[in-house]
């Protein structure tokens, strides 16, 4: 009987343990600005997921890039929070 119950409660322990939490984590993104006189780094968003943390910190990533505007090249780098 006590094998049972701790057999039993080994595998709830294992399977609950393997179910990643869902929390609320923040993506915060900087946008910075390269120019000739130097560089210039702003807020730029910030977004709320739902998530476990390693797709959170995934869909976070998704959102860094680089490119070019009307005020010059710039790069927005984003992490968790």
């Amino acid at each position: 009987m006590k094998k049972a119950l701790l057999i039993t409660g080994s595998l709830f322990f294992i399977g609950t343990s393997m179910i990643s939490c869902k929390k609320d984590y923040t993506c915060k993104c900087s946008k910075t600005y390269t120019s000739g006189t130097g560089t210039n780094t702003n807020d730029h968003s910030v977004y709320t997921y739902n998530e476990n943390r390693k797709r959170a910190e995934d869909r976070c990533n998704e959102n860094t890039k680089s490119g070019s505007d009307l005020f010059g090249n710039y790069s927005i780098n984003c992490q968790i929070q």
